[in-house]
């Protein structure tokens, strides 16, 4: 389709395209602006009389699986990254694709990750056109370059479900690769000798693909239950040796930071939500699994035990630290989005209390209400934030796109959202004057924790107020970005980037938000 390429400025400032990858694009309006219409996609209807009575939908190998979903030139191909940097499946099916003489796919993965990086093979001898997912590690920087032959597109989890329920993206083959599977489909990620947790971002594409194939290595008899994946909307079944590392499930450090800045921006993290009020009998909150996070999550759980404080819920990736919680009594209920360490994954086996969540429960944007806005405080990333507030986290102050969206979009509508964030990364200013890339409007980013103070979005005037006889080093943006650049002697250069659009970021109701250019 040749379309004239032409830009639009956005609600926040920025030039986007109006066409990607083909498909006429959106432009972000603002914050809550944009009102979806029309009805949702579906699935073709199928036929009981196409499927085998006895219910065995098992055929002997991912290449007959692929011939009869009738895989072909152009289609685009779905999985989950519930397996992580350990998913032993996609590498597979791409190279199957090639044996075939498949041509130009669209792979739309909830995630990649570094171990996905043999299909740069696949981007280079045209097996696959282009990505529209979440990047991590080398294909982020092999797209950076401009090598992909069409354009990224990134979205949020809660993005990805709007966009297949939307019919923005529509999956021709989903592959849902699953460590417990009976021969008719059931499946579940929490057991079996690969046990990753949960498969909820394989849910919508069990859902609305044309066909859906799961991949096992522990075929159960029926039913295998508590099924995540249900069977009815299962075409083919494969059976391999392995489908994934469950090790390897491991996000960030997991490990809590032993960085003293690090720690003093935990503490001051946990510090803000107690004189903030926030902290109190009944609260939520969600932290991620980089070390400063765990480490807040370990400075409020010594407060709770102190205070008697019991949260209603913890949102989780769940980690170890999480189930602690959980199993000691602080915590009524973990509602996890995915695992992860293989705590997690114990935990949601074991823990009735531990609950798998889908992405359409708890972060569509395009639904009736999600749980993301009902949670007290989030505590997030970023790899910059700009003295708006806006926030980036899939570039770095290069313009390398090396990291994933996630959740993270949807989790900016908590009831307080905080960034504990060093002031500096490898020396580099982590406080702009604008991001390189905007991911997240500032009108939804609360709070800014450094080890050089506290920094309070002028529009929060009631957590102003809360803590403004706190004894907390509450101090402007503009103040700690200057004391920064005193000490680096100035704010960092400008990645030298090209005209080229290699991905453009999606907000959580499908609207585009920022473009990501070429790094010359």
């Amino acid at each position: 389709m040749a379309n004239k390429q032409t830009y639009i400025t956005n609600a926040v400032g920025r030039s986007v395209p109006t066409f990607i990858n083909g498909k006429e694009q959106i432009p972000f309006k603002g914050v809550g602006k944009y009102k979806p219409t029309g009805t949702k996609a579906a699935p073709p209807l199928s036929s009981c009389a196409d499927y085998p009575a006895d219910g065995n939908k098992t055929v002997n190998s991912l290449r007959i699986a692929l011939e009869n979903a009738g895989l072909r030139d152009g289609m685009t191909i779905s999985s989950h990254h519930h397996f992580r940097n350990g998913d032993l499946v996609m590498n597979q099916v791409f190279d199957v694709a090639k044996e075939m003489g498949v041509k130009d796919l669209m792979w739309f993965p909830s995630a990649s990750f570094p171990c996905h990086a043999p299909l740069i093979d696949r981007l280079e001898d045209g097996t696959i056109h282009h990505i529209e997912g979440s990047m991590n590690g080398p294909l982020g920087d092999y797209t950076s370059q401009g090598k992909m032959r069409g354009s990224g597109v990134l979205r949020s989890h809660g993005g990805r479900w709007q966009a297949i329920q939307d019919g923005e993206v529509h999956i021709d083959i989903a592959i849902i690769a699953a460590p417990t599977a009976d021969a008719f489909g059931n499946a579940t990620g929490d057991r079996g000798p690969s046990a990753c947790g949960l498969l909820g971002f394989a849910l919508a594409d069990s859902v609305y693909a044309d066909k859906v194939i799961v991949v096992t290595d522990n075929l159960v008899p029926f039913p295998c239950y508590p099924w995540q994946i249900q069977g009815q909307n299962v075409d083919h079944v494969v059976v391999l040796d392995k489908v994934g590392e469950p090790s390897k499930i491991v996000s960030g450090t997991t490990q809590i930071t032993k960085s003293p800045d690090r720690l003093l921006i935990a503490e001051l993290t946990a510090k803000f939500v107690q004189q903030a009020g926030i902290l109190r009998d009944g609260w939520s909150f969600q932290a991620g699994a980089g070390g400063t996070a765990l480490a807040f999550a370990i400075f409020v759980r010594d407060m709770m035990r102190k205070q008697g404080i019991k949260a209603r819920f913890i949102r989780g990736g769940s980690t170890t630290y999480l189930v602690d919680m959980l199993e000691e009594g602080l915590t009524d209920f973990i509602l996890d989005g995915q695992t992860f360490d293989l705590e997690g994954v114990r935990s949601m086996r074991e823990n009735p209390s531990h609950v798998n969540t889908s992405p359409f429960t708890s972060y569509n944007y395009h639904g009736k209400g999600n749980f993301a806005s009902m949670v007290d405080a989030v505590v997030l990333g970023a790899t910059e934030v700009d003295l708006n507030f806006n926030a980036n986290v899939v570039t770095h102050s290069d313009g390398r796109l090396l990291h994933g969206i996630g959740g993270w979009q949807n989790c900016l509508f908590s009831k307080c959202t905080i960034l504990p964030i060093p002031s500096l990364r490898d020396s580099v200013p982590v406080i702009v004057d604008d991001v390189t890339t905007l991911v997240g409007p500032g009108e939804l980013i609360d709070v800014i924790i450094t080890e050089r103070g506290i920094a309070i979005n002028p529009l929060r005037k009631d957590l102003i107020d809360k803590t403004k006889n706190s004894g907390l080093p509450i101090r402007s943006l503009e103040d700690i970005k200057a004391d920064i650049e005193r000490l680096t002697g100035g704010p960092p250069e400008k990645p030298e980037l090209g005209d080229k659009d290699v991905a453009i970021i999606k907000w959580v109701d499908g609207t585009v938000i920022d473009t990501v250019k070429q790094v010359l």
